[in-house]
């Protein structure tokens, strides 16, 4: 069964106040987007396996250990998810960026796909979906059932602000991944929106309403 880490650190949880800020600026919060996927990614990597090479340091030959290959693909929900792509790139620069476009009905608040590019070696690879939000968690659970359809195992899913109702429908349909997440928040509104939330990421991320 997957688990839940909800973070606590305190650079994580003041940046993510920056965030909800209705104030915060374009610049300040893309910046801040990119700061708290990187605080959060390094967390979300410790298990990453390691081995044991030879290398030689100015002084002597000498054992270290080192990332057993660098087989990671970071896979953005379109579009808000590119916000999280730079902090994990600037942890692991040689992983390789896949994408799931998805939209969200007005209507059914259903999630519809419309783009899925992966790296063709995505059986391989540990797998970092990312979104800013987890609201209902339809977008979260249909990106993972594209990515296991095409081959996708060793996921794991990261957000800024989760509601309960999204960690819950994500868990039930998803059990054997872990999930992480910077705040956990209240409830959704009657429009599916997190409360207290931050508003709507993407628009807030690349400016438009």
């Amino acid at each position: 069964m997957g688990k839940v880490y909800v973070f606590d650190h305190p650079l994580i949880q003041h940046k993510v106040a920056l965030m909800r800020m209705k104030d915060t600026s374009v610049k300040d919060f893309r910046e801040l987007a990119k700061e708290v996927a990187m605080l959060m990614g390094f967390e979300a990597t410790r298990n990453l396996p390691l081995e044991e090479v030879e290398i030689e340091t100015p002084i002597c030959r000498t054992r270290v250990r080192m990332l057993k290959g660098e087989d990671i693909a970071i896979v953005p929900i379109l579009r808000a998810g590119l916000g999280f792509v730079d902090g994990m790139l600037a942890l692991v620069p040689n992983a390789k960026v896949g994408h799931v476009g998805l939209y969200r009905d007005p209507e059914t608040h259903e999630p519809v796909e419309y783009y899925c590019k992966l790296p063709k070696d995505i059986e391989k690879r540990q797998i970092f979906v990312v979104d800013p939000m987890l609201a209902t968690g339809g977008s979260a659970v249909a990106a993972i059932d594209f990515i296991k359809k095409r081959g996708g195992r060793n996921i794991t899913f990261m957000c800024l602000i989760a509601a309960p109702q999204g960690i819950e429908t994500l868990q039930k349909a998803h059990p054997d991944i872990d999930i992480y997440i910077a705040s956990k928040d209240e409830t959704l509104d009657e429009n599916a929106y997190i409360v207290p939330g931050l508003g709507d990421a993407g628009d807030r991320l690349y400016g438009t309403k």
